[in-house]
């Protein structure tokens, strides 16, 4: 794709020395937008301070003709008022768009977008990260359209699910009781719920550290002695005692669930009596073969 300078950035660019850097503009999921350069001071241009002192530095970028997709490398060191190690791992940088300007840093009114992607996996150490940027070709190779299989593709609660998560029966909220760590915990509230109810549902915390933060529940067991929560993956600050929650109803996906649990069997979206590999594999039987003779006349 070609790239359109200004007349002055096309003057400068055109020099044997120029004065150019990198700037990445990085929009989160939730809205919020940061800047990050790896030039030696801060620079400014449309309304947003791109920020230096972050190790911010880039692969080299590369395009294709074809439809391969264009991928690079970002890396930079961790900054408690920027982009930290805890951020990244509780998820909110997850699918964030990337725009890549070069800029001319002596005056950055000239400057040029060259890319534009989102983040996808990242590689955290003690005191940096390495991001890898996917380019716009990488949503090409993303499945579109509903899957052909036993099992729903509707989520619990979604439009084309069609149950009411907001019910008392598909809600409830509860305090953590006691802590054995960041993925298993007791708690009060669930008492009234069969186990295993809200296994495959959605833990929002309501108070603590991990505030407005969400995430899937693995198991759920409801006991006479307690009630023990334990979600997927290790909350990225430190549950305490006393921390309040949401907690919405979850589903296997399978039709006799459906039925059972929800009375929501009209708006299954899978296929349960799609035939199996058992039929496929299967052949025609004669009147021998019923008759328990061999098919092959022995």
């Amino acid at each position: 794709m070609s790239k359109t300078l200004d007349d002055d950035f096309a003057a400068h660019v055109a020099q044997t020395v120029t004065t150019l850097a990198w700037c990445w503009k990085l929009t989160r999921t939730d809205g919020v937008v940061q800047g990050f350069t790896d030039h030696d001071r801060d620079l400014a241009f449309d309304g947003l301070t791109y920020a230096a002192a972050t190790g911010f530095t880039a692969s080299q970028i590369q395009s294709n003709l074809e439809f391969a997709v264009d991928n690079l490398e970002v890396s930079g060191a961790f900054r408690s008022d920027s982009l930290n190690e805890d951020d990244l791992s509780a998820g909110i940088y997850d699918g964030a768009s990337i725009e890549i300007y070069r800029v001319n840093w002596a005056s950055p009114d000239q400057h040029v977008l060259i890319r534009k992607g989102t983040l996808g996996e990242v590689k955290r150490g003690k005191a940096a990260f390495q991001a890898e940027i996917r380019g716009l070709m990488q949503a090409l190779n993303q499945p579109v359209g509903n899957a052909y299989c036993y099992a729903c593709d509707a989520d619990v609660g979604d439009s084309r699910c069609g149950v009411d998560l907001t019910t008392s029966t598909h809600k409830a909220t509860g305090t953590v009781l006691t802590v054995t760590d960041n993925r298993r915990f007791s708690v009060s509230g669930l008492s009234d719920f069969a186990g295993g109810w809200f296994a495959g549902g959605k833990l929002t915390w309501a108070s603590g550290s991990n505030s407005g933060r969400s995430i899937e529940i693995k198991r759920h067991s409801n006991t006479s002695a307690s009630v023990i929560l334990e979600i997927w993956q290790e909350t990225a600050f430190d549950i305490a005692v006393g921390d309040t929650f949401t907690v919405t109803v979850g589903c296997d996906k399978q039709f006799s669930t459906c039925k059972k649990k929800f009375s929501n069997g009209a708006n299954f979206r899978g296929f349960p009596y799609m035939i199996g590999n058992d039929a496929v594999v299967s052949y025609a039987m004669s009147d021998t073969d019923m008759d328990g003779g061999s098919r092959y006349g022995n």
